[in-house]
């Protein structure tokens, strides 16, 4: 951090905020336990409604982490606001990066569900489409995972407070199969895995309960989804099949939404 700025020459401060989510990625923030004094003391949290009923949520921020994706009009002009305040945005799990559960919806007609639950439809200040930040604002870095990891999570504070990049490894859920001993659900039990084109990060959870990976982590850089696609075909699946193996946490990451489409014939 500089430190020849004013706002920069006491502890960096650190707002936290959520969008349309869940909350289980602040959560695992909370959950850091040990971690979470040692951070404490080395960021001022300005802002963090879960944690605190102390809020400033005008900041000015030095990092922000933002949780949850875009649906209402009003989100998107709290994003907005976010943005301009914070020197660095990093956005936190499945929903602030790849559109979340939430973003199932932009592959339906979300107005007939509407209108089957709500009276007065017409007064839901709901966007077209549920979005990843992105799409809207820039983003100096995406954690993923449905909920994030705690250890990359760790990570990345820690790096962003000594001014380095984080170190979060590029690989696939299939690495952490292979450290972790489970036997691949893909050859023994003919299962569907998105583990091939999902990034690391849970520990290979599923795979090591003896399921296919439900590509909670988003897509790896360059996943060959569409080489993961033909063997699910091979196997026996159907493109109706397919495309919702896809389509679970992050299925509006281009990759995924990209593949899916491809199948939903």
């Amino acid at each position: 951090m500089d430190s020849s700025n004013p706002v920069h020459a006491r502890r960096p401060r650190l707002g936290v905020f959520k969008l349309a989510s869940c909350d289980g990625c602040q959560l695992t923030l909370l959950d850091c336990e040990d971690e979470l004094l040692a951070v404490a003391q080395a960021v001022d949290i300005v802002h963090f409604p879960e944690a605190s009923s102390s809020l400033m949520p005008e900041g000015p921020f030095d990092v922000v982490l933002v949780e949850g994706s875009l649906s209402t009009s009003e989100q998107l002009e709290q994003l907005h606001r976010i943005r301009k305040n914070a020197r660095a945005l990093v956005t936190i799990g499945a929903c602030a990066t790849a559109g979340g559960i939430q973003a199932l919806r932009n592959f339906a007609d979300h107005a007939e569900f509407a209108r089957a639950v709500y009276a007065r439809p017409d007064m839901l200040p709901i966007l077209a489409k549920s979005t990843p930040v992105a799409e809207h604002v820039s983003v100096d870095f995406e954690l993923r995972g449905c909920p994030i990891d705690k250890r990359q999570l760790i990570e990345l504070i820690a790096a962003m407070l000594v001014g380095r990049a984080p170190v979060i490894p590029n690989e696939s859920v299939c690495m952490e199969c292979k450290r972790r001993g489970a036997v691949c659900v893909v050859v023994t039990k003919n299962q569907a895995c998105l583990g091939p084109v999902t990034h690391a990060g849970c520990g290979a959870i599923c795979p090591a309960f003896a399921r296919g990976c439900y590509g909670c982590f988003g897509p790896r850089e360059r996943p060959n989804t569409r080489a993961l696609a033909q063997h699910m075909r091979a196997q026996g699946l159907t493109g109706r099949e397919i495309a919702r193996s896809f389509r679970l946490f992050t299925a509006y990451a281009p990759e995924f939404r990209e593949e899916s489409e491809r199948h939903e014939s």
